[in-house]
């Protein structure tokens, strides 16, 4: 227990440092004929990213021996890496001709493994002074004339390494010498390298893995373009057409005439938002949930945010796992801002069981992923896949959240609550709720909500089609200048569409607009998903349930969370629009 215990702190320790970690591999120094390591990976279905196995699942030669393990932190767990010292003789600069690794004695076992693999296209993953190599294990050869399907081994492994001084800047791997799979027959497993020198910098190194006609396509610049222009619309249409309704309006119910018919007048004629004034401040239902979800909306909204700045900067792409390792970490940190937001707004609304609030807010979106994080590993496990989350990663990432992230939504709501003084609202809350009269269908809350997500989910279309590709089809993504961009755009335009949808509701006389606002905003996730839908059977050739379950469980997570974020940004900016046209009208 004690020996469990300490593991799972040091990996914690090692998970918070990771950015530090990998910081300091950036500045790898070889002398001359000194060892260099080449690490196996993995294998798995090229068309099936997340469906892994351990590269020694299939019956290639393994290393004498205890071979040694390295592990990048806690996203590269996460990840599913499991890298493995191959343990094959390669020196600094030094050329080796072919030579034999070990030599794979066929039988029904070994070639049904590798035949089914071969059948299933195959690939593995190396790594070499953390650069990747790729490969697939084999091919499969059509005898049109037998009318025979053969599949074939690659046997030998060509490994090129170029050099500059005293670091390695590229790798390289081919493959020949394909033997066909038969029982009772001997395979010779055999590998070369050969070192040439090259004068691309060290800092360039990871260039050649960056897609930039992709990344970089002009449909790339004109969707960001065309994000733009649907901002400058929308701020226009809030700013010019609704702000111009609302002087009207102003004018209207600050009117003081004395003709007491034209008061008469204007009384019965009197309708709109203005009515609801007695009811517009009232706590929304289920304020427990609400404040939580607001709360952790307001700390994704950060989270991404510092995330992305912190890609921008560090280069996270580089390393192994970086990206999640900073979101956890980045995550824990932030949960102070949850609590803060969620406390404060719980305790304005004359919320009483504060605790209660506390802990939904700092367990909601991180029990919702494990929910989801469970099925998941429960079928990688079924199916003995590394993207099986180890139990002591389990530990760690608890940890982090019982030890970090919990203490710091304690202290975040109990400063909100602190700090959020008595309820300021412009208008006195009516003890009988006003009865909502019936409006037209496309005046209704639930239209109202499934329509807002449209725009923004417009807005970043284009973005997810690329951030779905880098994730799904091997892609490295690494313009993170573009995300901030559009992240930005989806925060502006996400709150225009939000507050114009409000301001509907409330001159339909309805007051239940917290909630409304909320869905309406987070109703984005919702094409987000459908577009997913789409992206799966259109865009890949996946298949399988495991591959199937990961990809939209993952996805159900991704969703969950930009729902949760843009419904909360959607919320407080409706709610500073309502107070702002409540404040400047006479309230009895």
């Amino acid at each position: 227990m004690v020996s469990t215990f300490r593991s799972s702190f040091l990996l914690l320790l090692v998970s918070l440092f990771a950015l530090l970690a990998f910081a300091s591999e950036s500045d790898h120094k070889y002398q001359t004929d000194e060892q260099v390591t080449l690490w196996v990976n993995k294998v798995g279905p090229y068309n099936n990213p997340q469906e892994t196995y351990n590269y020694f699942s299939l019956p290639f030669c393994h290393p004498p021996g205890n071979a040694g393990h390295k592990w990048g932190g806690l996203g590269e767990v996460l990840g599913g890496n499991e890298l493995i010292d191959s343990q094959i003789d390669m020196k600094f600069k030094k050329n080796v001709g072919r030579t034999t690794i070990c030599i794979i004695e066929l039988d029904a076992t070994k070639v049904k493994q590798f035949r089914d693999a071969i059948g299933k296209s195959y690939w593995f993953e190396f790594f070499i002074d953390d650069l990747p190599l790729w490969g697939f294990i084999g091919e499969v050869h059509s005898d049109k004339k037998n009318d025979k399907i053969q599949h074939l081994l690659y046997t030998n492994k060509n490994i090129f390494v170029r050099y500059n001084g005293d670091q390695i800047i590229h790798v390289n791997l081919t493959q020949d010498s394909p033997k066909p799979l038969e029982e009772g027959k001997a395979l010779d497993m055999t590998y070369s390298v050969q070192w040439i020198p090259t004068d691309v910098a060290f800092s360039r190194r990871f260039d050649i893995y960056l897609d930039h006609p992709f990344f970089e396509h002009q449909i790339h610049w004109f969707s960001i373009f065309n994000s733009f222009m649907m901002v400058i619309f929308l701020t226009g249409l809030v700013s010019m057409i609704l702000m111009r309704t609302l002087r009207n309006d102003y004018a209207k119910y600050a009117r003081e005439d004395d003709d007491l018919e034209t008061l008469e007048r204007d009384v019965s004629e009197e309708s709109g938002w203005k009515l609801v004034h007695g009811d517009v401040f009232r706590s929304p239902r289920n304020m427990v949930l609400f404040s939580a979800v607001v709360g952790t909306g307001a700390q994704l909204a950060m989270l991404v945010l510092l995330v992305i700045i912190l890609a921008i900067i560090g280069m996270l792409y580089i390393g192994r796992g970086a990206i999640v390792t900073t979101f956890i970490v980045c995550y824990a940190l932030t949960s102070f801002i949850s609590g803060y937001v969620s406390g404060g707004m719980y305790s304005r609304n004359g919320g009483k069981s504060w605790i209660k609030s506390m802990i939904l807010t700092a367990s909601l979106f991180p029990f919702m992923c494990f929910g989801i994080g469970f099925i998941l590993n429960t079928i990688a496990i079924f199916y003995g896949s590394l993207a099986a989350i180890p139990f002591g990663t389990m530990v760690v990432v608890f940890v982090i959240w019982a030890f970090i992230s919990f203490p710091l939504a304690l202290l975040g709501t109990v400063v909100g609550r602190n700090w959020s003084g008595a309820p300021n609202n412009p208008c006195r809350v009516k003890t009988i709720p006003r009865p909502i009269p019936e409006k037209k269908w496309y005046l209704t809350p639930s239209v109202v909500s499934l329509m807002g997500g449209l725009l923004p989910f417009g807005s970043i279309f284009i973005e997810m089609y690329f951030v779905f590709t880098s994730f799904w089809n091997y892609k490295v993504y690494y313009v993170y200048g573009f995300m901030l961009l559009v992240f930005m755009i989806l925060m502006i335009v996400t709150v225009c569409v939000t507050i114009v949808g409000t301001y509907f509701l409330l001159n339909a006389e309805n007051y239940h607009w917290q909630w409304t606002s909320f869905f309406s905003a987070a109703s984005t996730a919702f094409y987000v998903y459908f577009y997913s839908i789409y992206y799966y059977y259109m865009k890949t050739k996946m298949s399988g349930f495991f591959q199937t379950s990961f990809y939209f469980g993952y996805t159900l997570m991704l969703c969950l969370g930009l729902g949760i974020l843009c419904g909360a940004v959607g919320f407080l900016g409706s709610n500073l629009f309502v107070r702002r046209i409540y404040r400047n009208i006479k309230c009895d």
